[in-house]
């Protein structure tokens, strides 16, 4: 049977984040008729407002189509607002509403509860060094 130190880092890495999301979508997301990738667009655009579609959908690595149908979602929940016009070229920058703000707040104790259960197996050191560890690779 193969150690962890033996196992590929991809590997590793896809079973980690495939956990969390599994216990994000599950515990966060779905109460609130949420998808991941609305979730990570509202997180994007938390840090980064007037994101164009284009990109979004660089950030999340999706076709800027499958971008389109996130961004028109949730502009209909009114969580995030793009003029009806471009000022030049064909850009629509997307920032988030009041509404989404609010809801950005609800959903960050909701998915920091989610992480500290995907944790839950390591000491409070172990897991400072697995954040320190993994933003240093990022």
């Amino acid at each position: 049977m193969p150690t962890p130190e033996d196992q590929p880092l991809g590997y590793l890495l896809y079973r980690a984040a495939s956990g969390l999301r599994t216990e994000v979508c599950a515990s966060a997301l779905e109460p609130l008729n949420l998808s991941f990738p609305q979730y990570l667009c509202i997180r994007i655009l938390s840090q980064h407002p007037g994101r164009s579609n284009a990109d979004l959908a660089r950030d999340l690595n999706v076709s800027p189509q499958a971008m389109n149908v996130v961004l028109r979602s949730l502009e209909a929940r009114g969580v995030v607002g793009r003029p009806p016009s471009a000022a030049s070229g064909r850009s629509l920058p997307a920032q988030l509403t009041r509404e989404g703000i609010d809801l950005l707040r609800t959903l960050e104790a909701a998915v920091h509860a989610a992480e500290e259960r995907v944790l839950a197996a390591l000491t409070d050191a172990q897991r400072r060094e697995f954040r320190q560890l993994l933003a240093a690779l990022g």
